[in-house]
């Protein structure tokens, strides 16, 4: 595994040399026709040659049967166990396997045949523990008759040494599996799989670039050099995970890879049809599920992102960084009530997790527990005493207590670890105006507005300050700032009306309250068809059809241009039978709704 958790690890299925070991041959029946007549022996050794054929055929259910009969005919027929073991890896049963095995050693203790067999279903059902004493029995053998392991052995062993944490042992015999299969790029990606997990990222990168120098197709050793860029933090990662993708593209783990490397990128929307593939292939994967998750929660669809986010939870429930990302997507919910448990359990894992302090201290904002926020970004801030958010929330926090002098040092420590964000000043010029200081106020509303000129609220509140300045010009041209981007917002022109009052400009500013008059009715109104139209929805849930199209046209007697009450009469006008008019209120949703607004 790589040290982010990322598979790199040697592959458990790629070489079944194991089908060969069992039953070829070179294995004899051997007693039965000594101790009793001529004609069960053929029997044996007829079902044993019809197992042998049938198993070089895959006729795995033929060659199981055959096995059996051979079996019965003579339980201690050593080569029979083997079959029937081979037959039995080979239908993807290892655990099964393992009795016909060990019967096979009981009857020929130091038969190679046999260990190796055995070793392989322990490496299939992951027991490194009882695989290794096999293969050393195995290679111990080997040795004394002078002679070399098969490169498949060897590279089986290798593996079980990873698997029990033996890595430099393993890459030794790795490199004498290579050494007796030189051409063979399977194994030099394997090699550069056990380099990857001892965080030997140049010499990982150099055997899978060797490994597609042999085979260019290799989608594992494209997938593995991928992930080693990204270690060394070098250029061509997205290169090489699509050509893994292109190469195989039904592997989850290649889609997980590809798909967090995307989203890295800035690529979120390219990103998650990848993840969801993950997701869907490998259920069980905590990593799949918070990928997608945090690409969800990125492109503003965290409502879909929760689920996703509990099921990481569930295989993974102690860690501090998804319960930290799953309680901000709660408090973008506005569900801090939830969120509060996770973050705590968040904190608990992970003191140091500045973020999930700050998270935490959103949720207790939330939920109006000031002190409670303030302990903890006061917490975060020992472990990050230079982050501009920390010192920004922080002033925010003490803002809400009506607490300006612990505020403002903490927003201007903002402004000055960050001068490219608009925030700090603003809320600076918010606080300034609040305490009369309209000199200062003017000064930082203007540099949050340098930085941010689509602040229709702070056009609006330097307006005002310019109005308490007697800055009448600047007062109206800031206003008129803020009436373009706040277009239905009655304050700014009722704001404009008494600047205009001052400069002796009776008409306009009389002319700017008839537009603050109709503006807050319209207001009103929409208000009043929001009420109306909650209220139609919920009848038309319980059933009650008639009282929810009395309440939707209600709705559009208030707001005309009111969409969902359009579309909530359409509704239950269908739900009437009234399917004509029904047709008539979608026809005047869809044309609301390309309407440019007013």
């Amino acid at each position: 595994m790589m040290a982010d958790g990322r598979d790199m690890r040697v592959s458990h299925s790629r070489l079944a040399w194991y089908t060969v070991a069992a039953v070829s041959l070179g294995l004899r029946l051997e007693g039965l026709a000594a101790a009793q007549d001529a004609a069960p022996a053929k029997r044996a050794e007829a079902a044993f040659r019809a197992g042998s054929e049938a198993l070089a055929h895959n006729d795995l259910a033929a060659a199981q049967a055959d096995f059996q009969t051979l079996l019965r005919l003579d339980p201690k027929a050593e080569a029979g166990y083997n079959g029937l073991g081979v037959v039995l890896l080979r239908m993807g049963k290892p655990a099964e396997s393992v009795s016909p095995f060990e019967k096979a050693l009981a009857l020929k203790p130091g038969d190679p045949t046999a260990q190796l067999n055995l070793a392989s279903a322990y490496e299939q059902l992951r027991e490194p523990a009882k695989e290794l004493p096999l293969l050393a029995k195995v290679d111990a053998a080997a040795k004394a008759q002078k002679r070399s392991l098969p490169a498949g052995v060897d590279a089986m062993y290798a593996r079980a040494l990873a698997a029990s944490g033996q890595i430099p042992a393993a890459i030794a015999r790795m490199k004498q599996a290579i050494a007796a299969d030189a051409r063979n790029a399977t194994l030099v990606d394997d090699l550069g799989s056990l380099e990857a997990m001892q965080q030997d990222w140049p010499d990982a990168e150099r055997s899978f670039r060797a490994a597609l120098a042999l085979q260019p197709a290799l989608a594992s050793a494209h997938l593995h050099l991928g992930l080693a860029l990204l270690k060394q933090q070098k250029t061509g990662v997205l290169e090489e995970l699509n050509a893994a993708h292109e190469q195989d593209a039904n592997n989850p783990v290649t889609d997980l890879e590809l798909g967090r490397a995307l989203a890295a990128n800035g690529n979120d929307e390219q990103a998650i049809p990848l993840l969801q593939q993950a997701v869907q292939s490998m259920p069980q994967s905590a990593d799949a599920a918070y990928q997608l998750a945090l690409a969800l929660q990125r492109t503003s669809r965290t409502p879909e992102a929760i689920p996703l986010f509990e099921t990481a939870i569930a295989l993974q429930p102690e860690s501090s960084e998804i319960l930290t990302n799953y309680g901000l997507a709660l408090c973008q919910q506005q569900k801090a009530a939830q969120a509060v448990a996770p973050l705590e359990k968040a904190v608990h894992l992970a003191p140091d997790n500045a973020t999930a302090r700050q998270n935490l201290a959103a949720a207790y904002i939330q939920l109006s527990q000031f002190d409670d926020a303030v302990a903890q970004l006061r917490a975060a801030l020992t472990t990050d005493p230079n982050s501009p958010q920390l010192h920004y929330n922080l002033g925010l926090a003490f803002k809400s207590q009506d607490k300006t002098t612990e505020a403002i040092p903490e927003l201007q420590a903002a402004e000055k670890l960050n001068p490219s964000a608009f925030e700090p000043p603003y809320v600076l010029g918010l606080l300034e105006l609040q305490d009369g200081r309209y000199a200062e106020a003017a000064r930082d509303l203007n540099d949050s507005l340098k930085l941010q000129p689509e602040n229709g609220d702070a056009w609006a509140t330097l307006g005002s300050v310019y109005n308490h300045l007697d800055q009448l010009p600047e007062a109206a041209s800031a206003l008129q700032q803020a009436i373009q981007q706040l277009p239905h917002q009655p304050d700014p022109h009722l704001t404009l009306a008494a600047v205009l009052v001052k400069q002796g400009k009776s008409a306009e500013a009389i002319a700017e309250r008839r537009k603050a008059a109709e503006l807050m009715r319209g207001n009103m109104n929409r208000q009043r068809a929001e009420v109306a139209c909650n209220s139609g929805t919920a009848l038309l849930k319980s059933g009650k059809i008639s009282d929810a199209v009395v309440e939707f046209q209600n709705a559009i007697g208030f707001d005309a241009g009111f969409v969902d009450a359009h579309l909530g009469l359409a509704d239950a006008l269908e739900r009437q039978g009234r399917a004509a008019e029904a047709q008539a209120e979608r026809q005047k949703a869809q044309q609301l709704q390309v309407q440019p607004s007013p």
